[in-house]
């Protein structure tokens, strides 16, 4: 798809070994996930996925649970200084929080969409300037994947199998090819990869 911006469209999340983004208890099921989000290369990658944005998308679930928790780190002198610079980006980029029941956004720079992500996304790529960050919010990556929207993929891969939970990738997604723009292991054997959608 042709663009007079050049926007990239760039989406972040955390799989497990097999591929899952949750646990088998549902939505809020991270356990398995929570030793691996503060190590230095998950903080190192983490600061990778703002830094170029200028836009963020989420969705209804994610921006619920995001915008209760980061602010308080914006505001929080003693928090890693990573972690404080992605929360006050969080805080002041423009987001678009996908709604069908949110009449109006309870946070600031914030504006509900209720309206195909594919659609929305093309509209941003003909405008503006910087990445637009899908902000791990799997509801929206997925049909972004399924249209062939996203250039860059922001992945962290946890070593553990969690053996149930919803998966990223779908039977069903058309076949595309990625080159790996960066990759690092960490302490824990978590890897922080990045990839290119090669077009």
């Amino acid at each position: 798809m042709s663009d007079s911006t050049g926007r990239r469209v760039t989406a972040n999340i955390a799989l497990s070994l097999d591929g899952r983004y949750h646990g088998p208890g549902g939505p809020a099921d991270f356990g398995a996930f929570a030793p691996y989000t503060t190590t230095e290369v998950a903080r190192e990658h983490l600061t990778r996925i703002w830094e170029g944005a200028t836009t963020a998308l989420l969705g209804r679930i994610n921006a619920e649970g995001f915008l209760g928790y980061w602010p308080t780190v914006a505001a929080d002198e003693n928090a890693d200084p990573r972690d404080r610079g992605y929360a006050k980006w969080l805080v002041d980029t423009e987001k678009l929080v996908f709604s069908s029941t949110l009449a109006e956004a309870p946070w600031e720079h914030a504006r509900i969409v209720n309206a195909p992500a594919a659609d929305v996304v093309a509209g941003l790529k003909a405008t503006g300037e910087g990445d637009i960050l899908v902000n791990s919010s799997p509801s929206l990556i997925k049909p972004l994947l399924r249209a062939d929207l996203i250039d860059r993929l922001y992945l962290m891969v946890f070593p553990e199998i969690v053996g149930g939970g919803q998966r990223l990738f779908e039977d069903g997604l058309p076949g595309t090819r990625w080159k790996v723009a960066r990759q690092e292991t960490g302490d824990l054997g978590e890897i922080a990869l990045v990839y290119d959608r090669v077009r």
